[in-house]
């Protein structure tokens, strides 16, 4: 079976996931050169060995040759051991919980080459179903419009980035006033084109809460 280059990681977490056709790498400074090199967006996954719902979605997504391959062609994919990496789940885990309410595990971010967060999530089934978009679906629509649209994809994080900041400054712990949301989702949505659906989680869906 081939091997990823996760293989030579410390991490047992880690190390389940070197024979995912996946291509994944740890976060370090080779990926994330990489990224920025080849001007590619980064899906990181962050979750942990015990974690039940990581392992659902490594079953049904991540060991999928489909998925695997466009996520390969289309992605720098990183995988985070969140008790190795207490520092970059804490980040992630706080733009998801005031992004849309609520974290949990297995962390699904997607980021711009500069690691700024565009799209975000936690465990989502492989097929769409209920009227919920499928990872196979998300991952389509984000490539595309990321081969498409890549500056409106940067200024929307950016804008993103900025309504995270204010809430610093007002001193909010939990989630943001909804003044503060209501500016970031017109900021957003002055972009125009939202036919590939990219910022619709930030502000109006609620995810599963399975972890």
């Amino acid at each position: 079976m081939k091997e990823n280059n996760l293989i030579n990681e410390t991490s047992p977490y880690l190390i389940q996931h070197a024979h995912n056709p996946v291509n994944w790498y740890a976060w370090n400074d080779e990926s994330l050169k990489k990224a920025k090199d080849e001007n590619k967006p980064i899906f990181l996954s962050v979750g942990y060995s015990a974690c039940h719902w990581c392992h659902v979605m490594a079953h049904e997504s991540f060991e999928n040759e489909e998925v695997a391959k466009f996520m390969n062609d289309t992605f720098v994919n990183i995988k985070v051991d969140r008790e190795e990496r207490p520092d970059i789940d804490d980040i992630y885990q706080k733009v998801c919980q005031i992004a849309i309410g609520q974290g949990g595990w297995p962390l699904s971010v997607f980021l711009t080459p500069s690691q700024k967060p565009f799209y975000v999530g936690t465990y989502f089934p492989v097929l769409d179903s209920y009227g919920r978009q499928g990872f196979g679906s998300i991952i389509r629509q984000l490539g595309q419009a990321w081969k498409e649209k890549p500056k409106d994809i940067e200024k929307a994080a950016d804008n993103f980035l900025g309504a995270l900041q204010k809430t610093e400054t007002v001193k909010i712990p939990t989630k943001l006033e909804r003044t503060i949301l209501d500016e970031a989702a017109m900021n957003l949505f002055q972009l125009g084109d939202f036919s590939y659906g990219i910022w619709r989680i930030w502000f109006c869906t609620k995810i599963s809460k399975r972890r």
